[in-house]
């Protein structure tokens, strides 16, 4: 078979019976999945006052362990499979994609322990090791289009040290703006890969749509995302209602011309198209926030579990069912995950808005979905993730 015009054959083939290290987006998705239906159940129970001990050092915390656990995973995995089919060139696989996923497994033990030093720095060097991990084909292939994801993953890297020395008072930054500035790395990744694979996955994918992209909606919609991670990490009161609201309209505008109502019957699409018009809720809501009209985690809340849980259950699903020979069709368990964690976003959201007199029954309630998706996806996918592929292939 033939990448790009760079063989592939055997490099990457691997255990033809067992496939857990294969490719990136293995053990990854695992262990993302069973790390966001725990991690989550635990926070629940602890906010809630059943959890006998502290699991993590409060709500900020919470977010740091989801950013850095759950979501880095997610985009280790998929740029670990992703830059071998942009570049043609092995990505860490084996031996030393076993060692990826031990140091990501030390920084989730070690920010559950009083050791806060070294989860600083195991969590600072996971992300700094997978921007070397794929820069290495992408400089091999020039692949200059793909090189600012090694400057995004170096950037998180820095956020999740900075987060640590704040919180032992090293440095001067509050917690909150840490967390912020991590996200915002987040939201633009999404809204970079969700840019080129939305549109793209809906015309392959639905039959008579013609999901498009407009040049000048394209900038507008990226440099405005940088320009919010600017300004969130300068910390001004002025003009950010103004910037978040004006950016929510861009990705409203952007997100239209894909079409997404002619997707409604094709789940593996509808879900990626849902997870970004979250993306346009939360902006929205930052813009309400930025003027003390909605409650700042209600804004936080909409990005990450409607914004960042759809998408990455989407893409999980996606993923691995292609590379490993699957049918690119969602089954009944696909869509179970997919609406559960729409569900939770609504609960957590909408729910704690119309009823903030039970906003602890809504963080339960959304919490309660969120682990269940993600426990659906781990016993569905896990026989698959582990074994080769079906259909004899290398990945």
């Amino acid at each position: 078979m033939l990448i790009n015009g760079v063989p592939t054959i055997g490099r990457q083939a691997g255990s033809r019976t067992f496939g857990l290290w294969n490719l990136g987006f293995r053990p990854f998705y695992l262990l993302a999945s069973i790390f966001a239906a725990l991690s989550v159940a635990l926070w629940v129970c602890q906010y809630a006052g059943v959890l006998p001990f502290a699991y993590v050092r409060g709500p900020t915390w919470h977010g740091s362990e989801m950013l850095f656990g759950f979501v880095v995973a997610v985009v280790a995995g998929f740029l670990f499979t992703a830059v071998r089919n942009w570049t043609g060139r092995p990505t860490p696989s084996g031996p030393m994609l076993a060692g990826f996923a031990l140091l990501w497994i030390a920084g989730r033990i070690l920010a559950a322990t009083p050791y806060l030093t070294a989860a600083a720095w195991v969590n600072g060097a996971f992300p700094v090791a997978v921007a070397i991990g794929v820069a290495i084909p992408l400089l091999a292939s020039r692949n200059r289009r793909n090189y600012f994801f090694v400057a995004l993953l170096a950037a998180l890297g820095v956020v999740a040290v900075a987060l640590h020395l704040s919180y032992f008072g090293v440095l001067e930054w509050p917690e909150r703006i840490g967390l912020q500035a991590g996200l915002d790395i987040v939201l633009f990744i999404m809204a970079v890969v969700g840019g080129r694979v939305i549109p793209m996955f809906t015309n392959n994918g639905v039959p008579g749509t013609r999901a498009r992209r407009n040049p000048v909606v394209e900038k507008l919609a990226l440099g405005g995302v940088l320009l919010l991670l600017v300004v969130d990490i300068a910390q001004p009161s002025a003009g950010l209602a103004v910037l978040a609201a004006a950016l929510a309209i861009v990705h409203a505008v952007r997100l239209a011309l894909w079409q997404p109502w002619r997707t409604l019957r094709t789940p593996l699409v509808w879900i990626l198209h849902a997870a970004y018009a979250w993306i346009v809720v939360h902006l929205a809501l930052r813009a309400f926030a930025a003027i003390d009209v909605v409650p700042y985690t209600i804004a936080l809340h909409a990005l990450t579990i409607g914004g960042i849980g759809g998408l990455t259950i989407g893409m999980m699903t996606r993923t691995a069912r292609g590379h490993t020979g699957r049918p690119l069709m969602a089954d009944r368990r696909d869509l179970a995950c997919y609406i559960l964690v729409m569900l939770a976003a609504l609960v957590r959201v909408f729910g704690a808005l119309a009823f903030p007199g039970a906003y602890l029954a809504t963080v339960i309630a959304a919490g309660a979905c969120w682990s269940m998706a993600f426990i659906v996806y781990a016993i569905a996918y896990a026989p698959s993730l582990v074994r080769a592929r079906v259909d004899g292939k290398p990945g």
